[in-house]
């Protein structure tokens, strides 16, 4: 069979092809491990047949909730091949997530809410629901700002960024008449113009969201009132109050259902406004409000609930009508948002409103990230404040200085003169506050000068190159996924540039490398494994006689000839009574609905088999390929095609899947007026409760085929049964009844009454069923680790079968030892870590590599990879063992992390981030992924099958796997390399203009006074030299994309931080002296002695330093477009013409000094001795360093241009150009450097 799945194809790779390579055995136990800690897992709570002996049809809990681990198998005892194993199971079992039924819950749950903890609500009268404390009203509200709070909010919440209150101060001080330096308005407006930015920004995004709330708010509704149903606004709904909702509709608030347009009570409902998933749910009304409501009763009585929660799974209350006590759960409960499908009408009774919805309390989104590139920014803004600091206190120091030698010349010195003469009588002093206050005058006045040394511009052109990378992103056909029409999201615009960063990446399996599309593979019944190998032949596609029709499965499925033969026989035999068993428990064992689908023929109609979980759907359709076709479920029975005869079971009770358990039961009435029990469930969980006293040998063999399953990668599950008698089930029936009625501990008395009768069971089989990987994984993965990132892999599937998909997507190759840990308890953990990383540190010196697997050696190097369970990270991840973790696992290629739970992924990306200081990504696709996406760095949510609850926690999203490839090789690389070249060049704008006005003020007597105008000042980070650096940081690309993508290790110049770092940073430092004294100095000189003005000079300054850090810009960029030759000369020109605008005003002392400098020879010869002077030191220097000491970029860029980018790499001609890449270190090795 293996031959006909093409990506999983036997090859070198795979386990069989390397079973000749030496096993290195360290001890071994062959003991079983436990089952994952369940406790770290989300529980969920069990409901409900009808809890009275009034109805014949107990009300079926329908609401299943999906999750993978639900059919997941027992990990195996067989030994991989070339693999260290550590498997001690000598302690016993881990304690965690003994929360079932003996959880403190359960000792809660006798007792009853008090009318002070629940929640009355009285049905259809919401006037004495609200008369004891008003409830939340149905009006939402998502804006956050009025136009009363707007002003003094926005304000406070910009003002958070401490350079924002830096700037605030400077212009409160240039506003004292002591301190003025610039104009007054002129020093508010650089402030200002990034507040009101921001402010119109902010204010545009709330308006949308008010008017958004208007049209929600304004929505109607059928309200009963006492004339009938009658239209009603969703706003004005109240708590308590009747609600009719018409099919297709959307529900205005949480509502319990009391009646349904199908006489059973079931409702079809949508909640991919909830949660993203379109799969159709059902939830349902009590059969004793449904006949209330279908007489055309005054409906009254009491619901007792819990408070408002956020839990969308989770609902308990009880409703109190006609003296009876019924329980509700989450199948009777529809959230605001979903939708009603398939279902004429639906009447419920409105429990939550507004805020208080379980949609409303789950609004926030995911929390906030910031780069790693603006963290190492606020470090550089520090030196920054320092060089400002200290250039301050040079001028105070040299101007108490210069005031205590010339102390007795003050009051006659013609630029300074301390005295005034104006009145008459003895001279006062004029602006002279004694030599101690001149002091404290000319720092703060230094500052007010200098305070463009922080560079204000520089966020709001951060935010505004980040806007524009997303733009391009989004726009990558690339990053387009044909298959769900989706194109890229950028939910977090302040990480992009981490993007180039990134070193680790933590990967969920199902449906992030594989395609979370199942299909049912093979089966082992009675002992017997009927995977046909390639046997398998399409089948014809079994199909029903339904009044006059021809039902067909709309999905085929790949039978077995033989098994589908003996399928036929029936209950004749031992053999056929098991199949059918098995089959039967396959198609009644679930929550699937079948949904009709009209075709084209009306004699024909397919059945589409809705279901939250795409396990069960491959289980349904393959139990209709062999002759058992579901055709309806009602809330009290279902029927079932059975090879042409339609037989109807009774559904007596069901409970449904927890992560405890780990298993789900249905308990059926058969036509034959027997009562059966069918349980399906993870190996782990199912082979606990088997009955070993007999046919041990059928539960051998099934063990064995579970084991063959698994190494193929298919997922797996176990099929159980056995008969109830009428005692068994009175029981069961009185003890569920009571625990339905319970509002504490509901959910741990179900789990323990669900335990009871889940025992002794007769093991009837597993099943196989294929995820396949997704286009491209295999291929991607390649790529990461070539690029020096390195892979780990993070699942709920046994070690089986994640080492099987390991094997298939080139992330476990046939050259890596493996290291297995699979352990019971905390010291034999404490051991098996200790071993491996003697047995790691070994290998590794053995094959010359020491302490760093991805270092290079000159010498052939052995790859480790290491395997280990979520049983054993329960204790590892307690907190003392962490660290060996981390030593063992950092120097292995890959980590592969079996039966973990939600938050034990988050605990392993924990582990690294809090030990480096390596860029972390997860990436994965349903609801338990979301605490490792949260955790990472950077999270990538997949918009596949499983919902959007990822993509909703996500930072950035996408629709298949292999998108990750271009995304970080390419957008990654180029945003990384774009912001941190952004930044730098902001930083030396900036400190260019400070240093000149530095230079300006040692030349005339330390007095803080500025040539350049005020006007000039505060252009010059808006107009003069803005644009260019926005455009350049968004448009510029060192390397094409095909170069990126062709050669992986050419990401790691992110990895090696190349583009932003204190090296680079102090280098621009130095530089930017230079510059600034060369631009200052040769104007100076060359009109020493002349009588040219201040503003005069100051012009041509101005002009000097404008060209100057634009031509330095010019030299930098690496890919000319028409729009950055006209950001970047158009920069100059515009400096130009307000310069002239200015100069042009004759109440501005600056008037016509321009045209008066531009009237002679030496102010032009000025400009060129000022370009030549910054430009071509930089420019030589530039390119002796890239000629003796090229980086990869710059080989890759010249090959690139020279037409040489295929033979970039050595790619095998014996005359290409052999280049070896730099290798990717880790932190300790860079710092060593």
């Amino acid at each position: 069979m293996a031959s006909d799945r093409p990506l999983l194809i036997s090859s070198p790779e795979t386990p069989r092809a390397v079973e000749d390579l030496p096993t290195i055995p360290i001890y071994i136990d062959l003991a079983k491990s436990g089952s994952e800690n369940p406790k770290l897992a989300s529980a969920m709570d069990l409901h409900n047949p009808l809890g009275n002996s009034a109805n014949t049809e107990p009300t079926l809990n329908s609401y299943f909730q999906r999750s993978n681990s639900s059919i997941k198998s027992r990990a195996s005892r067989g030994n991989s091949v070339r693999e260290v194993s550590f498997d001690n199971s000598g302690s016993k079992p881990p304690r965690h997530g003994s929360r079932g039924g003996e959880s403190d819950g359960f000792s809660m749950s006798q007792r009853e809410l008090s009318d002070e903890d629940a929640r009355l609500i009285y049905i259809n009268d919401p006037g004495k629901t609200n008369e004891r404390y008003e409830f939340a009203g149905n009006t939402i509200r998502t804006g956050k700002y009025s136009i009363l709070t707007f002003l003094p909010r926005n304000l406070f919440e910009q003002f958070h960024r401490l350079a924002y209150i830096y700037f605030l101060v400077i212009a409160i001080l240039n506003q004292l008449p002591q301190l003025a330096v610039f104009g007054r308005t002129a020093s508010i407006l650089p402030l200002a113009f990034v507040l009101l930015v921001t402010a119109i920004k902010d204010a545009y995004e709330d308006w949308r969201r008010h008017r958004s709330d208007r049209v929600e708010n304004n929505r109607t509704a059928l309200v009963l009132g006492d004339e009938g149903f009658h239209e009603k606004e969703w706003k004005n709904i109240r708590v308590g109050e009747i609600i009719k909702i018409s099919a297709n509709d959307t529900l205005p608030c949480d509502i319990v259902l009391l009646s349904t347009s199908d006489p059973t009570g079931v409702a079809y409902v949508q909640t991919i406004n909830l949660d993203g998933e379109s799969n159709l749910k059902t939830r349902y009304a009590r059969q004793e409000t449904i006949s209330r409501m279908s007489q055309n009763e005054r409906m009254s009585g009491l619901i007792k609930s819990e408070k408002p929660n956020r839990n969308i799974y989770g609902f308990q209350a009880n409703m109190e009508i006609d003296g009876k006590r019924l329980s509700l759960g989450p199948s009777n409960i529809v959230l605001r948002g979903c939708e009603i499908k398939n279902t004429a009408w639906a009447i419920g009774v409105a429990v939550y409103c507004g805020r208080e919805t379980k949609a409303m309390l789950n609004s926030s989104g995911a929390p906030s990230k910031r780069s790693r590139l603006e963290s190492h920014m606020n470090t550089e803004t520090i030196y920054l404040s320092g060089f400002l600091v200290s250039l301050c206190t040079i001028v105070s120091v040299l101007a108490a200085v210069w005031l205590r030698r010339h102390r007795h010349e003050l009051d006659y010195l013609p630029f300074y003169r301390r005295k005034s003469y104006v009145d008459e009588g003895d001279p006062k002093n004029y602006k002279y506050y004694g030599w101690g206050w001149e002091i404290v005058f000319t720092f703060l006045m230094s500052v007010i000068v200098f305070q463009i040394m922080i560079p204000i511009s520089l966020y709001i052109s951060m935010e505004l190159v980040r806007i524009g990378q997303a733009y391009f992103m989004i726009q990558d056909n690339k990053l387009y996924d044909e298959a769900s029409h989706s194109r890229f999201q950028c939910r977090a615009l302040n990480i992009n540039e981490d993007l180039g960063q990134v070193k680790y990446v933590f990967s969920d399996k199902t449906g992030t490398l594989t395609e979370n599309k199942m299909e049912f593979q093979c089966a082992s019944i009675w002992g017997v494994d009927y995977s046909g190998g390639t046997t398998c032949i399409p089948g014809d596609g079994f199909s029903a006689q339904v009044d006059g029709q021809v039902w067909r499965p709309k999905m085929k499925v790949k039978v077995d000839p033989k098994l589908e033969r003996l399928s036929k026989i029936g209950k004749q035999t031992e053999e056929g009574k098991h199949i059918h068993d098995f089959f039967l428990a396959l198609a009644a064992c679930n929550t699937i609905v079948p949904m009709v689908v009209e075709t084209p023929d009306p004699d024909v109609r397919l059945i589409d088999y809705q279901g939250e979980s795409p396990d069960e759907q491959a289980l349904v359709y393959a139990a209709a390929a062999y002759g058992f076709m579901l055709l309806e479920r009602t809330s009290g029975h279902i029927v079932i095609d059975i090879h042409g005869e339609r037989q109807r079971f009774d559904v007596l009770g069901l409970h449904e899947f927890d992560s405890d358990r780990k298993r789900m039961s249905v308990i059926l009435g058969c036509p034959d007026n027997t009562v059966k029990v069918f349980v399906k469930g993870a190996d782990t969980s199912m082979f606990s409760v088997i009955d070993k006293l007999s046919n041990m040998n059928i539960i051998r063999a099934t063990e064995g085929h579970l084991h063959n399953f698994s190494s193929l990668g298919l997922r797996t599950l176990v099929v159980g049964m056995r008969d109830l008698n009428s005692s068994e089930f009175d029981q069961w029936k009185l003890a569920f009844e009571n625990a339905s009625t319970t509002l504490i501990g509901r959910a741990a008395l179900l789990r323990k009454i669900a335990s009871r009768i889940e025992n002794n069971l007769t093991v009837l089989g597993a099943s196989g069923i294929e995820d396949k990987l997704q286009q491209g994984v295999p291929e991607a993965i390649e790529s990461l680790r070539m690029a020096g990132i390195k892979v780990w892999l993070l699942t709920g599937d046994k070690q089986e079968t994640a080492i099987s998909i390991g094997y298939s997507s080139k992330l476990l190759t046939g050259n890596m030892t493996q290291i297995i840990i699979s352990n019971k308890s905390k010291e034999s953990c404490k051991k098996s870590l200790e071993d491996a990383i003697v047995s790691s540190n070994k290998l590794m010196t053995q094959s010359g590599v020491a302490q760093n697997t991805e270092g290079t050696s000159g010498t052939a190097r052995t790859p480790v990879a290491l395997i280990i369970d979520g049983t054993s990270l329960v204790y590892i991840l307690d907190g003392e063992l962490e660290e060996q973790l981390f030593q063992l696992a950092r120097g292995c290629s890959v980590v592969l992390c079996c039966r973990v739970a939600p938050l034990q992924k988050a605990g392993i990306v924990a582990l690294i981030k809090k030990r480096t200081e390596d860029m972390t990504l997860a990436i994965g696709d349903g609801a338990n992924d979301v605490s490792m996406i949260q955790m990472a760095d950077v999270g990538i949510g997949i918009s596949g099958q499983e919902g959007r609850q990822a993509v909703m926690a996500s930072d950035f999203a996408m629709g298949q796997f292999r998108f990750l490839v271009p995304l970080l090789l390419v957008h990654g690389h180029w945003n990384y390399q774009r912001m941190g070249y952004m930044i730098l060049y902001n930083f030396y704008r900036n400190a260019v203009l400070v240093f000149v006005l530095f230079w300006y003020i040692l030349y005339t007597c330390y007095t803080a006074t500025s040539a350049i105008s005020d006007w000039s000042s505060v252009l010059y980070s808006v107009v003069y030299t803005s644009v260019p650096t926005i455009v350049v940081a968004i448009l510029d690309k060192d390397l094409s994309s095909r170069t990126l993508l062709k050669h992986p290790p050419l990401y790691g110049s992110g990895q090696r931080e190349e583009c932003y770092n204190q090296k680079l940073f102090w280098i621009t430092m130095v530089d930017t002296v230079w510059q600034s004294a060369v631009i200052f100095f040769v104007p100076l000189l060359a009109y020493w002695g002349s009588t040219i003005d201040g503003p005069g000079i100051g012009d041509l300054w101005t002009l000097g330093v404008v060209i100057s850090v634009n031509i330095h810009l010019a030299m930098d960029v690496m890919r000319w477009t028409w729009i950055t030759h006209a950001a970047i000369w158009g920069s100059i020109v515009a400096t130009v013409i307000c310069i002239f605008i200015i100069d042009a005003i004759p109440t501005l002392p600056t008037y016509w000094a321009i045209f008066n400098m531009m009237g002679t020879g030496l102010f032009w010869l000025c400009l060129l001795g000022i370009i030549v002077g910054t430009v071509l030191p930089r420019f030589v220097v530039k390119v002796l360093y890239q000629y003796f000491f090229p980086s990869d970029i710059q080989i890759a860029r010249e090959a690139e241009k020279f037409g040489y980018s295929r033979e970039l790499g050595g790619g095998g001609g014996g005359g290409g150009m052999q280049i070896e890449m730099n290798p990717i270190l880790e932190p300790q090795q860079r710092l060593n450097r």
